[in-house]
């Protein structure tokens, strides 16, 4: 009988995990002959999440438990998660319910025919419009820098096969870009289509710095271009001030009495070329940081806990047998639940 492993990251999900956990297993039961396992990681949430996921695994032995000795971000931690996981498929999932369960039925279907890698692509989405086409236009950009074919609207929602978590383990990057990842491997894949909800409950641990940080990750792994982008320009700059200096000695010969240099072209000068030249080692500055991290070699998460991993995955328990008010135990240790129903 073929596993299905669904993992997926959360940071202050209280609200959301028992929900998403409900979905996923009524979703696997109705595929029929699967074992399957939830891993759920935790970044250190404050917010009870853990006590919620810790209640869910004494009734439940298929849900798995990693909670991270500290925040590590929504970058690590993810795939670290997606190496833990025993499924001859991975499916990742936010816990955030934005990512729906439903779509399981679809990747299934898909990865059974073959496909090992099944991608859910952003068609629409119930954020601002504003956002969603910054977004699009940021997709659309790190595809025009890369060497090779990437995916628009993925946000890394989607069904990986065996081998491809097999490939995945075997780079061992420490500060992973999935998403560049998964189109770096460049197996056959299909594409899911769908619309993406708003956020029920909580708010988005995605900041502005986050984002960035995303986002540069993105283009720095997967292109070259902004690096040749600084030499082009470095060139280009260096011809136009020969060019100016030259039609500025040309124009003191020629009114050699009446030629007044003025402060303003060159307060204007010095700071655009000032500007220009910070914007740069900035963006230096991010591929060396690619290749410190690369070089430290760090683990990608250190885990403070771990809850049902010695449990082989089974099949999804029926809905009436798990309730949330049935629980007997107020902690989970982690070793087999003694009073699970």
């Amino acid at each position: 009988m073929k596993t299905i492993s669904v993992v997926s990251p959360c940071f202050n999900e209280a609200g959301n995990v028992r929900e998403l956990y409900e979905r996923v297993r009524a979703v696997i039961a109705s595929l029929g002959s699967y074992h399957y396992e939830h891993i759920f990681i935790d970044n250190a949430s404050s917010d009870g999440t853990v006590e919620v996921l810790k209640r869910l695994a004494v009734q439940d032995q298929n849900v798995k438990i990693i909670v991270n000795s500290r925040n590590f971000g929504h970058i690590r931690s993810p795939v670290h998660a997606l190496r833990q996981a025993r499924g001859n498929a991975v499916i990742s999932m936010a816990a955030d319910l934005q990512d729906p369960p439903e779509l399981i039925h679809a990747f299934v279907r898909e990865w059974e025919k073959g496909t090992p890698i099944v991608i859910a692509v952003k068609r629409s989405s119930s954020e601002g419009g504003l956002m969603f086409a910054i977004r699009r236009t940021y997709y659309r950009l790190v595809r025009k820098l890369s060497d090779i074919e990437t995916f628009e609207n993925f946000t890394g929602f989607g069904l990986y096969d065996r081998k491809v978590i097999e490939i995945l383990r075997a780079l061992n990057d420490p500060y992973p870009y999935f998403r560049g990842m998964i189109a770096e491997i460049g197996l056959p894949h299909a594409e899911i289509p769908f619309h993406q909800e708003r956020r029920n409950r909580g708010i988005t641990k995605n900041n502005l710095y986050s984002l960035y940080d995303l986002a540069m990750l993105g283009i720095t792994t997967l292109s070259k271009v902004p690096l040749r982008i600084v030499t082009f320009t470095g060139f280009v700059s260096a011809l136009i001030c020969v060019l100016i200096s030259f039609f500025y000695f040309v124009y003191k010969l020629v009114f050699w009495q009446n030629f007044q240099v003025g402060m303003a072209p060159l307060v204007i000068g010095i700071f655009f070329l000032g500007s220009v030249q910070l914007m740069f080692l900035g963006i230096i500055g991010e591929y060396i940081g690619n290749i410190q991290t690369i070089a430290m070699g760090r683990p990608l998460v250190f885990e403070r806990e771990r809850i049902n991993f010695e449990f082989e995955p089974g099949l999804p328990l029926a809905s009436d047998v798990v309730d949330e008010h049935s629980v007997g135990c107020p902690n989970v240790k982690s070793s087999r639940p003694s009073c699970r129903p």
